[in-house]
C-alpha cells in the first residue's frame, strides 16, 4: 500500500466510513484520486477524494466552490468532511450517470440534458458573486502560450510575444461585461443527471475548483465546443439561442465573446494535450485533438479574431496521422 493510502486510512478513521468498501473510481487529468466508499450494512455511499499537497493539489478551492453551488441551489458534491492539511476530502456521491454516458446509451436525452446544463448557467450567472480572482484578458492571452510550446514547433519567442499582445487586445475588445462565476471545464463528463432531484438541482456539479470570475460565455463554450464528444451544430446554435433568451444579455456581442473565447479555450486545450502525451506520458489525450483543432479552426473565421488568425495557420500544424503519432511518441 502506499503512503496516500495509508493516509486516507488514518483519515477515514477520524469519520463513520472508517469501516466502509473502498473502489477506485476514474480520475482525471490532475493528480487527484477518488475512491468509492460504500457502507456494507446500508449500502450507503460516498466519495473520498485524495488531492496531495506535495503535487501541487488544494482541496480549500474545492470546498469553497462547493459550498457556494449548494448555497445557490446547485448540486455540487455537499462536504462530509474535510483535511485540508493532508488533502483529503469526503464528499456526497452524486452516482455515475454522467451526461457523456447517457447520451451514448439513448440519443434522445441529447437535447434535453443540454438545455438542462444550459439552464444551470443561466441561474448561476443570475446568482450574487463570491470572491474569485478574475480570469482576465491577460491572463487568457498567456495561458494560450502552451500551445505555441507544446504543440506548435519551434516557434520564434517573439512570435509568441506578438500573439500574445494582440491576442489580449482581441479579448479586451470582445469579452466585455459584467463577470461571472466561470467553472472552466463545464463539459458532459463533468456533469451528472440526478433526475430525482427538481429544476437546476437535477445537473449534478464535478470538477470547478479551477472556478474564477470571467465572462458569462466562458463555460458555454465549454459545454458546446466539447473537446471529448461532437456536440452536433444544431445542439450547439440552439443552446446559444436558449442563453441568450433566457438570460436577455445583448447577443451581438455575446456571440463575438463566444467565439473568440472558444479560440482561446481551444488553443489552450492544444497545448495542454499535447503536454499531456509529451511531458506525461498519458497519449490517449491527443486522440482527441482533431476535433479541438476543428472547433479552433472555425473560430478564426471570426472577423475579430483577424489580428492573430495568420499567426496561429502558420505556426500551429494540422493534425494530420503523422503529426499526432509525432506527438505520442
Amino acid at each position: 500500500m502506499t503512503d496516500r493510502y495509508h493516509l486516507a486510512s488514518i483519515f477515514l478513521e477520524t469519520t463513520s466510513w472508517s469501516a466502509a468498501v473502498r473502489a477506485p473510481l476514474a480520475g482525471d487529468a490532475s493528480n487527484r484520486c477518488y475512491e468509492r466508499l460504500t457502507d456494507a450494512l446500508t449500502g450507503e455511499t460516498a466519495v473520498l477524494m485524495d488531492a496531495p499537497p506535495e503535487k501541487g493539489e488544494d482541496i480549500t478551492a474545492f470546498t469553497y466552490i462547493a459550498r457556494y453551488l449548494c448555497d445557490q441551489g446547485l448540486s455540487a458534491p455537499r462536504i462530509i468532511v474535510e483535511d485540508t492539511q493532508h488533502g483529503f476530502l469526503l464528499i456526497e456521491d452524486l452516482g455515475d450517470d454522467l451526461f457523456a454516458r447517457i447520451i451514448q446509451r439513448d440519443q434522445s436525452f441529447e437535447m434535453p440534458l443540454y438545455e438542462a446544463a444550459t439552464d444551470v448557467l443561466v441561474a448561476l450567472h443570475d446568482a450574487p458573486m463570491p470572491e474569485l480572482n478574475p480570469f482576465g484578458p491577460r491572463l487568457m492571452a498567456e495561458l494560450v502560450e502552451i500551445a505555441f510550446e507544446k504543440y506548435g514547433r519551434n516557434v520564434n519567442p517573439s512570435t509568441i510575444t506578438r500573439f500574445v499582445d494582440r491576442f489580449e487586445d482581441i479579448l479586451r475588445q470582445t469579452v466585455v461585461g459584467d463577470l461571472v462565476l466561470v467553472q472552466r471545464d463545464y463539459h458532459a463528463e463533468n456533469l451528472l443527471w440526478l433526475p430525482n432531484r427538481k429544476g437546476v438541482a437535477r445537473v449534478g456539479l464535478l470538477d470547478f475548483q479551477a472556478a474564477r470570475a470571467g465572462h458569462r460565455a466562458y463555460d458555454l463554450v465549454s459545454l458546446l465546443q466539447d473537446a471529448r464528444r461532437d456536440v452536433p451544430a444544431g445542439v450547439e446554435m440552439q443552446m446559444i439561442d436558449r442563453y441568450v433568451t433566457m438570460s436577455g444579455v445583448d447577443e451581438p456581442g455575446f456571440r463575438a465573446a463566444y467565439t473568440v473565447l472558444g479560440v482561446q479555450r481551444n488553443l489552450r486545450i492544444l497545448g495542454v494535450f499535447a503536454r499531456l502525451s509529451l511531458d506525461f506520458g498519458k497519449p490517449q489525450y491527443v486522440e482527441l485533438i482533431p476535433r479541438v483543432w476543428d472547433h479552433m479552426i472555425r473560430g478564426l473565421e471570426h472577423p475579430a479574431l483577424a489580428p492573430i488568425a495568420d499567426i496561429v495557420r502558420d505556426n500551429m500544424p494540422t493534425p494530420t496521422p503523422e503529426f499526432l503519432s509525432q506527438l505520442k511518441s
